[in-house]
């Protein structure tokens, strides 16, 4: 499949609920299933039993075959990242005009490893996040 052939149903592996196995229960990402042309997301970190930050995030059909990335962290204005490569495994979305990140990835490791990352340029500087999750059960802890 390519990116312009159903973009949404190739990220069917993101569904679900991913957590940080090195982090405080919680803290994570959870995602809907494909519906509408979009599939809707909401991510937290929790330290010291406190809700530090979250964002809400869709991911739909940009209208020209190519998925769009929605973000909105804490409150902050939201942002658009456009796919700019998308298979079976991986999704990688770009914005080159965003301060921070410019480049929104998400990576499946089957059977339950979620790699994903932020990058872009800040201050003159290449900086990457790496955000490693794994399948968890939704529920009452995300």
């Amino acid at each position: 499949m390519s990116a312009h052939a159903a973009p949404l149903e190739q990220l069917s592996w993101l569904s679900g609920c991913w957590v940080d196995p090195g982090g405080e229960a919680g803290s994570g990402e959870q995602w809907t299933t494909q519906a509408g042309g979009s599939m809707l997301g909401m991510g937290r970190t929790v330290k010291g039993g406190k809700l530090v930050t979250y964002e809400f995030m869709r991911i739909a059909d940009g209208g020209d075959g190519k998925a769009v990335f929605h973000a909105q962290p804490a409150g902050k204005p939201a942002a658009s990242f456009g796919a700019i490569k998308l298979n079976a495994t991986e999704v990688v979305f770009e914005n080159l005009e965003h301060d921070f990140p410019q480049r929104v990835s998400y990576r499946y490791e089957a059977p339950a490893t979620l790699r994903a990352s932020i990058e872009g340029m800040r201050n003159g500087t290449l900086k990457r996040i790496e955000f490693p999750l794994v399948r968890g059960a939704c529920g009452g802890t995300l």
